[in-house]
């Protein structure tokens, strides 16, 4: 039944049949969920020499004997995929307004303070990711002639939009703005987009959709869900940034105030009880500093879980997280750590200010008025006034680390979100290959410049990491796999092509079939023994309409061919085929697949519709 797909001018099986005892299903737990089966043993026959022999069975050879396999080899080297960089750039106009008519030449790329090489350039819009349809109707059945298959392609996920609302620190009067805006975001998204709402306290968990109406109810869900409760009251009346100044910084200022204050408050301004007031000052400092240092974690542990799902999502990746801003304190390597996964994850990160625009509150909060005294009064002003402006620091650096922007000092927030999170008019991709790169895992400064007269902006990140030294030969290419299957970049170091069939059981059930022809012209063997010894894995992903991880295999072929079967492969390739049980729905199939002596690597995509 796949035959016209198998081997196209041809009526018989590949020469991946001649190969099918040595196929080998690997254990990898990520594509637990549908283990391949193996193919029975084709049958036994005489190679022919005409011109078709490639399209007939070949001689089964003896089960022992394909098995071999020296454990005298050399572990083979794996090129590491990062000798292609790719930066993606948005270039704006003064208004804010994407620049679509730039070229080539237009752009200048450093890696740290050299000028590189632009090796490749593509200018890409929403609708240039559309994915191909690569499915035949279901047998039987004509297609129908409303069917626009670009239209149903474009429909698949290709952008994911996570929103993180920081609800640990948000006031009510931030949430309730942030929610008015929000849905207003929504109209914004092209039918590609897929958005998740989350919030840094782990009570908001909507996961990825493209349905306005529930991403509208889950909205209701971001209200205030602080994890201390802070009172002017309190004696001293400490915030989380002057107790850390007090023990982190060893402001003996902000002690000497604290101090005062509790004296006042207190021990009724009796100077005798200075030194008992010094102790009760450090004592509440230390106590503000360890209930915000666990806010503060509190909420990185969450934003650091929502980036670590959005690298396992099939397209462009961007976080937008709103928030009122937080003290860092000392969570600075959490917060570098956060930054480093998110740039090997492509995962831009966004940032909005979720008090829009505002001015330095020297008072506080007016609900909870403070209560200075004549003495300290300037110096808690102060510090109210540093505090909140240190409060976007943190919201800065995450957008910086990763090349995305800070939105801040605005009221038109749901603009910002918008900015924040719509796909671009146009952005650009530019690739270049590092010259001399030195395999220490660390990290390179990028900057792109235009050549151009005009004063544009650019938004583009801002570096990537080198490969580590290659200890772990199978590790590393296990990981550049599992990366490359979950992403939509195509790769084309090998001729790959990819096609699909479904049978559908009933209403409710259907067979999908991925097939893989690859050309192995351009894949080299190693000769050992008399034969010609090459390893591939092959890695099948299904992703629903939502980017949700639907079901995946692998396998292993372990290639010892005889001359004559080696000659017979380079003239028609080699096609590999496995069955997926699903739902009637739209899918993006991802196939990835490696060879161990090379370390080339081919990766397609492909769009799948089986109606209901």
């Amino acid at each position: 039944m796949f035959r016209s797909l198998l081997s196209p001018g041809s009526g018989c099986l590949p020469p991946l049949a001649i190969l099918a005892c040595c196929l080998l299903n690997a254990a990898d737990p990520l594509f637990a969920q549908n283990p391949p089966q193996p193919a029975p043993p084709p049958p036994a026959t005489t190679p022919a020499a005409s011109s078709d022999s490639a399209a007939k069975p070949a001689p089964a050879a003896p089960a022992q004997e394909v098995q071999e396999v020296s454990s005298k080899d050399t572990p083979a080297t794996f090129k590491v995929r990062v000798n292609n960089v790719l930066v993606r750039v948005v270039v704006r106009d003064s208004r804010g307004k994407a620049v679509g008519n730039m070229k080539k030449e237009d752009f200048q790329l450093y890696d740290g303070r050299k000028l590189q090489t632009i090796t490749s350039f593509a200018t890409e819009t929403p609708r240039a990711h559309s994915v191909p349809l690569t499915t035949s109707p279901e047998p039987g059945s004509a297609p129908s002639p409303d069917a626009d298959p670009a239209v149903k392609a474009a429909a698949l996920p290709q952008r994911f939009v996570s929103m993180v609302f920081d609800d640990v620190h948000m006031s009510m009067e931030d949430a309730v703005f942030v929610r008015d805006s929000a849905t207003r975001f929504f109209s914004a998204l092209a039918p590609s987009d897929r958005v998740a709402l989350n919030a840094t306290s782990g009570q908001l968990t909507q996961d990825f959709t493209n349905d306005h109406a529930v991403l509208g109810k889950a909205l209701l869900g971001i209200v205030p869900r602080p994890l201390t409760q802070h009172s002017s009251s309190d004696c001293p009346d400490m915030t989380y940034y002057e107790a850390d100044l007090i023990v982190n910084k060893n402001n003996m200022q902000a002690l000497a105030v604290a101090a005062d204050e509790t004296l006042q408050c207190a021990f009724g301004g009796d100077p005798r009880m200075l030194a008992a007031a010094t102790i009760q000052a450090q004592a509440a400092a230390q106590r503000a500093v360890s209930e915000g240092d666990n806010e503060t974690q509190y909420a990185y542990r969450h934003l650091d879980a929502i980036v670590r799902r959005m690298t396992s999502l099939p397209g462009q990746r961007i976080l937008v997280l709103v928030s009122p801003g937080f003290i860092l304190s000392t969570l600075q390597i959490e917060a570098s750590d956060m930054i480093d996964r998110a740039t090997r994850a492509n995962v831009v990160i966004n940032t909005v200010d979720a008090r829009g625009l505002y001015t330095p509150d020297l008072m506080g909060d007016i609900a909870n008025p403070p209560r200075d005294s004549v003495r300290t009064g300037g110096f808690k002003s102060t510090y109210r006034v540093e505090a909140q402006s240190a409060q976007e620091d943190v919201l800065a650096e995450l957008a910086d680390g990763t090349g995305g922007t800070f939105y801040h000092n605005r009221n038109d927030i749901d603009e910002a979100m918008r900015e924040a999170g719509a796909a671009p008019e146009v952005s650009y991709v530019l690739g270049f290959s590092p010259q001399n790169l030195k395999f220490d895992g660390r990290f390179h400064t990028l900057k792109v410049a235009l050549t151009t007269k005009e004063k544009f902006s650019v938004q583009a990140r801002h570096g990537y990491f080198a490969p580590r030294s290659a200890e772990d030969p199978a590790e590393i290419a296990k990981e550049e796999i599992q990366q490359a299957l979950f992403s939509q970049e195509e790769v084309h170091d090998i001729p790959l092509d990819l096609q699909t069939q479904y049978f559908k059981k009933d209403q409710e059930a259907a067979r999908l079939a991925v097939l893989a022809h690859l050309d192995v012209k351009g894949v080299r063997f190693r000769k050992l023994e008399g034969r010609n010894n090459n390893q591939l894995t092959i890695a099948m992903g299904v992703f629903d309409e939502n980017g949700q991880f639907v079901t995946g295999m692998q396998k292993i072929i372990d290639m010892k061919l005889l001359d004559t079967t080696y000659a017979r492969l380079m003239r028609s390739g080699l096609t590999a085929k496995s069955s997926f049980d699903v739902k009637p729905g739209t899918y993006l199939v991802r196939l990835v697949v490696r060879d161990a002596e090379g370390a080339q690597m081919a990766a397609r995509n492909g769009a799948v519709v089986i109606p209901f």
